[in-house]
């Protein structure tokens, strides 16, 4: 599994977003300049955001993108599905006639793979990747 750039940029502009929200909304314009991405770029990214109920926007001149709930009820595995889809190693397949080894390594390896990453994105809150980012701890540490 590779997240794409949706999901890394959108993660980091909702990072963003809490960081420099205080409760009020953001404009996109303020996130895009902070975080070196196309403004065109996030309002694709804040559209599917919007849809899925992470964020909430108001037109306007005071307007701009607030999370639609508190930080500490959104987990990262939230948003990148939001704009990922199934966070898989492998692509479900269709095939109906999946050879043993196949199957075998579906429900082992593979199955044991996606379990231990949706649990690591899973328990990891919005939070919890802001107040880490505040500590001024770079990297977050998760074994997988």
């Amino acid at each position: 599994m590779k997240i794409s750039t949706k999901g890394r940029y959108g993660l980091r502009a909702i990072v963003d977003l809490v960081l420099y929200s205080n409760g009020e909304h953001v404009s996109l314009i303020n996130i895009a300049e902070r975080q070196n991405i196309s403004k065109n770029y996030l309002e694709q990214v804040f559209a599917i955001l919007r849809k899925t109920g992470i964020v909430k926007s108001v037109k306007g001149a005071q307007g701009g993108y607030i999370l639609a709930k508190d930080a500490s009820l959104i987990t990262v595995g939230e948003i990148l599905r939001a704009l990922e889809g199934d966070l898989s190693v492998i692509s479900e397949s269709n095939d109906t006639e999946m050879n043993r080894i196949e199957s075998h390594l579906l429900s082992t390896v593979w199955g044991k793979i996606d379990e231990k990453v949706n649990e690591v994105v899973d328990q990891l809150t919005l939070l919890e990747v802001v107040n880490e980012y505040k500590k001024g701890t770079d990297v977050l540490m998760y074994y997988i």
